[in-house]
Order: C-alpha cells, then structure tokens, then sequence
C-alpha cells in the first residue's frame, strides 16, 4: 500500500463538478413516493440476546415496493426517553449480524436500529436475512454491476429506498426523538448513510466513514481494488456500455446526494484507502449541502480510523443533540 491520490491539501479544496442527470430529483422522488406507498408499519418481535443492560428487538419494516427488511432495534435500558438514535448501515456483504457485535451506541445512550442491506450478508461476518427478490440483466460477481444499465433496474435504487424507509420506520418508534435521528456507516454502509442524508428532512446528523460509491468518474479505474474493480471488469467485456453504464450510476454517485443534504456531517477518510479513494470522500464532503468536518487518518487504508475515529463521531454526535436540545428549551 502507497500514496496513491491527491496529497491532503488539495484533498481539503477537491470540489469535482460530477456531472448529475436532469431527472435526478424526478427520479428519486417518484422512486421514495412508490415505496412510501406499497406498505406502512413496522413490526417489532423481542429477540433473544444472553443481554441485560440493553433491550433488544428483531424489527420488520417495508423497504423498497414495500419489501420486507430486517434490523435490530437496540434500546439502552434506563436511559431517559424518548431517546436520540442512530440508523446504522453495514459494509460491503455484511449483513445486520448479531446484536450484541454493534452495543457502542446504545451504550453512548442511543437507540440503534442496525440494518441488513438486502441480498447481503453472506460474505463476511455473522450474515443477514433480507432477500432481495428483484434483478435484471447481466452483471459481474457482486452488487456493483447488478441492473447497472438502467438507473430504474440498479440494486442500489432499492438498498438506497431501503435506508430512506429505515429512517421513516424509526421515527414511527414511541422511544425514540423523530427530531433526534443521525445516520452512520462505514464504506458501503457510509455511501448508504449519505443517500439516506440526501434524501431524507429532518436529521440530526450523518456519521459516513470512509464511504465508496463517491465521485465515480474519477475512482473507478483509479485503483484495483473492489468493489469499484466490479465496474471496470464489466466494461472490459460490455465494451459498447461505458455511456449507459455512467448514465446509471450518475443516479446514485454520493457528491449528488451531498449536494441536497440537509443536516451537518462529520466524515472520515484515510488517506491511503484504495477501496474508497479519499479524493472520492472529500468530492462529497467537500460539496455537503449542510457543512461537512472530515478528520483524515494519512497512514491508513480502509480500517481508517476504526474505535478511535467512533470516539469523534460520538463526542460529534452528541454535541450536535445537545444543541438540538438546548435550541429547543430556548424557543419554548
């Protein structure tokens, strides 16, 4: 591993004009008001977890054309509600695993709703049980390339409907503050946690590390590494595809969803990640619509800043529910 992008300092200022689609709005729009409109609800079952101090829920909600998608709702036991909470989305071929690996926010005196990412789970981890019962056309080995020749078919049109709608099932929670809900993940999960930012009102704050799915022009071909080499190898065989293949991914480049973010975010990048390049993170953060923080790690790849770097985004987070707070009492 070796220096590979943009030195720091222009990282700071890397402000790529990513080309967006003119029906991106539409598009979004049409796609969160089908779903919104397939099911409502969320179903909650208690779990079974050797747990005292936390309480623990196996949740259904609907996602994209209302299917069904799983996630663990992890309550701290005696914390004052209704509680501020944080919607976690996982890395690459993860799935939701089991609740107690995820207890750092619960124990920070956060609801958690930790979510599978459909089709997922199976690569690494302690698996997921989401389905993902859609798909169209070729695609190469993994979920990068599945649908990629029309926005519409896209696999991750329905995980990134799934987020938004994760986010809607945890304001339906009694326990938890609608107005207090940030939205957090790591590499995929991060890219996931920005376009539910960028499509959802009303949050408190988004938490992405490391992110992938940024800037796509430029990291795709910019490294080996996978997921983005899923793109390149299938262009090295659909040789005529480049233009429709960019048309999609237009639809669901992160710097889009940055653009239209209404809440402040605090992002993570290591500055020697060939997964999910920095200059891709700081394309997004740079152009967040909200104002965005992004503390570097320079001799890391994509572990980044792993348990440290949590304790910026809890100390982040909790500065920014507590001014919610503060702001709310002063307005009484």
């Amino acid at each position: 591993m070796a220096r590979f992008d943009l030195p720091e300092s222009q990282l700071r200022t890397y402000r790529p004009d990513v080309p967006e689609p003119p029906g991106f709005d539409s598009f979004w729009r049409e796609t969160l008001a089908d779903a919104r409109a397939q099911a409502t609800g969320i179903r909650r079952t208690p779990a079974t977890a050797p747990l005292d101090l936390v309480t623990v829920e196996d949740v259904l909600f609907p996602g994209f054309a209302g299917d069904r998608v799983r996630a663990w709702l992890v309550l701290p036991s005696g914390a004052p509600e209704p509680l501020p909470a944080v919607v976690e989305f996982v890395g690459y071929g993860r799935g939701r695993g089991l609740p107690h690996e995820r207890l750092h926010w619960p124990a920070a005196g956060f609801a958690q709703l930790i979510v599978d990412t459909r089709g997922q789970g199976s690569t690494s981890g302690t698996g997921g049980q989401t389905a993902d019962p859609h798909g169209a056309g070729p695609a190469t080995a993994g979920f990068l390339t599945r649908g990629i020749e029309n926005p519409f078919d896209y696999y991750y049109r329905r995980v990134f409907t799934d987020a938004v709608r994760a986010v809607d099932a945890l304001r339906e929670v009694p326990e938890v503050d609608p107005s207090r809900i940030a939205v957090t993940g790591n590499s995929q999960g991060g890219a996931i946690a920005i376009a539910a930012a960028g499509l959802s009102e009303g949050l408190v704050g988004a938490l992405p590390n490391v992110p992938i799915l940024c800037d796509l022009p430029r990291v795709i071909g910019l490294t080996d590494a996978d997921p983005h080499a899923e793109l390149t190898r299938y262009l090295a065989v659909h040789r005529d595809a480049t233009e429709r293949v960019f048309d999609t991914l237009s639809y669901f480049d992160g710097v889009a969803f940055a653009r239209r973010a209404t809440a402040p975010a605090l992002f993570g990048a290591a500055l020697m990640d060939t997964i999910a390049p920095p200059s891709g993170v700081f394309a997004a953060a740079n152009q967040w619509g909200a104002g965005a923080e992004t503390i570097t790690y320079a001799w890391n790849g994509h572990e980044a800043g792993e348990g440290a770097h949590w304790v910026h985004q809890a100390e982040w987070l909790r500065a920014r529910v507590r001014q919610l707070a503060a702001a709310s009492v002063a307005a009484r």
